[in-house]
């Protein structure tokens, strides 16, 4: 054996290959979430969204809001939206994973410990990283599913003869793209910000801690193993969903728009519109679907991350 191939076979693959391997592990992590929970966001979109009609609510709870939609619309209405998402979730749920897998490596190292016992403040620092690089891709794939998500709710111009039989035009993916263009695909970027970057702060510490502690008490010390770290994102998930609520429903309502002018000027407006009209409560509707969204979707996405490199042996 040469001494070139004893050092690769010491040092394992490269860093570049590592990186790829990471972020390729990180888009099959977020499909499969993604996937399985699209309809609990589907309603947690809706209730976000809705507003007062003729002094009332059209959704009454999330229960009402599925029943709704299952019968207005079928099952496909579940699932409007869901081919954009997934373009748009295999990069972001890339970068978000890979960025901070790789960060938590490097301060582990600064540190002097194993990524699993980093220091909070430190894994705080990796999440926070990894939220502001996810932002390129959420803010496109975020604004593009949810116009299509509340597309059946929007008003639309009543017609006569051939146009109203016609019904209310398709709304598509494409169509959507096209009429925001560039600059229209990046609206509400800093209400993502303001929701992306505090929830994986806040998650990507917790989740490192809970699998932790419930590995430790489950199986004694070690590497979390991978039900464990099922369960400690899931957890986690729950506390960093409903954290950035408010934040959440103000991107909603600033990105479910497709109207020429928009009826909010900016983030500030929004908000203080919505505290005018509807209350303070109002920036947490939609916080249950949320967390049932959030949780198991991050729960789910971390597993199959963490099986991937373990199947690679990193």
């Amino acid at each position: 054996m040469t001494t070139k191939e004893a050092s690769f076979q010491a040092d394992g693959p490269s860093a570049g290959v590592k990186l790829m391997a990471k972020l390729g592990n990180g888009a099959i992590a977020g499909v499969t979430g993604v996937s399985i929970i699209f309809p609990l966001d589907m309603v947690k979109t809706r209730l976000q969204n809705q507003k007062p009609v003729g002094g009332k609510m059209p959704y009454s709870g999330g229960i009402d809001c599925f029943r709704q939609i299952l019968r207005g619309e079928g099952v496909r209405g579940l699932y409007r939206g869901l081919v954009p998402n997934l373009a748009g979730v295999t990069p972001e749920k890339a970068i978000k994973l890979a960025v901070n897998d790789i960060m938590r490596g490097v301060l582990a190292q600064r540190a002097g410990t194993s990524p699993e016992r980093l220091p909070v403040m430190y894994g705080a620092l990796a999440g926070a990283t990894a939220g502001l690089c996810q932002v390129i891709a959420t803010n496109p794939m975020e604004i593009v599913k949810i116009q299509m998500q509340v597309a059946a709710t929007n008003p639309v111009a009543v017609g006569t003869g051939a146009a109203a039989m016609a019904g209310p035009p398709r709304v598509t993916a494409m169509g959507i793209v096209r009429d925001l263009g560039l600059r229209g695909l990046y609206k509400g970027t800093t209400a993502t910000l303001l929701r992306d970057v505090p929830f994986s702060l806040l998650f990507f510490p917790l989740q490192a801690l809970f699998a932790q502690k419930i590995q430790d008490r489950m199986y004694g010390e070690g590497k979390p193993a991978t039900l464990c770290v099922l369960a400690g994102s899931t957890v986690a998930g729950v506390f960093a969903a409903a954290a950035v609520t408010p934040a959440d429903v103000i991107k909603t309502r600033l990105q479910s728009s497709s109207q020429p002018s928009p009826p909010y000027r900016n983030m500030t407006d929004c908000a203080r519109r919505i505290l005018q009209s509807e209350g303070p409560m109002a920036f947490f509707k939609g916080t249950v679907p949320r967390c049932l969204t959030t949780a198991p979707l991050f729960g789910i996405a971390l597993m199959m991350y963490d099986l991937q490199q373990k199947v690679l042996g990193w």
